[in-house]
């Protein structure tokens, strides 16, 4: 039986993302955003136009700071409808060598509930396993209790780190997060 809103056999996949899919990587993040941010940052406060963002990406797809940086996009078809990024942890008090982190799980709005998000989970903890990180990291926004309650569920936990982000440099655009966490192997 198939998903609602999928058809029987509907072709999904997860892969590593190429510097081809910077854009559609963009376009997804910047009708992921005015949603993922409502009420947290003035609409001004996020991009409008998307070569810059996929440049960006397309940069950090083709010059990864570190070869356990990575970019993977879930598919339906050839179109993607979402991404996740693992990387090692950058936070002080954590391990770079034991503790990876998952950041940026982000399924368009009108794919969601069609088991991309649980896909892209799935293969950025088997990515994290195969970099040899034996703990995952995630920070998600306060407010977002549909990602808290996705990885709370999937067995991640708050670990009591927190932090507030300063978006633009002045304080004047500052989201508040909490890490959550789990063990990988």
């Amino acid at each position: 039986m198939s998903a609602p809103g999928q058809s029987p056999g509907a072709d999904v996949s997860v892969r590593v993302a190429w510097a081809d899919d910077a854009a559609a990587i963009a376009a997804v993040q910047m009708r992921t955003w005015p949603e993922t941010y409502a009420g947290l940052v003035p609409a001004e406060a996020l991009p409008t136009e998307v070569e810059p963002v996929a440049a960006a990406w397309r940069e950090s797809l083709t010059r990864p700071a570190d070869a356990r940086n990575r970019v993977l996009v879930a598919l339906e078809r050839n179109r993607v409808t979402g991404f996740v990024l693992t990387s090692p942890a950058a936070d002080p008090d954590c391990d770079p060598v034991a503790d990876g982190e998952l950041s940026e799980l982000t399924v368009e709005p009108s794919e969601r509930g069609k088991g991309h998000g649980s896909r892209l989970l799935q293969a950025a903890v088997d990515t994290l396993v195969a970099d040899r990180f034996t703990r995952g990291v995630s920070w998600v926004v306060t407010g977002d209790d549909a990602t808290r309650r996705f990885l709370t569920e999937a067995g991640w936990a708050p670990d009591t780190a927190h932090r507030e982000l300063d978006l633009d440099g002045t304080g004047a655009t500052t989201v508040k997060q909490v890490r959550l966490h789990t063990a990988l192997i």
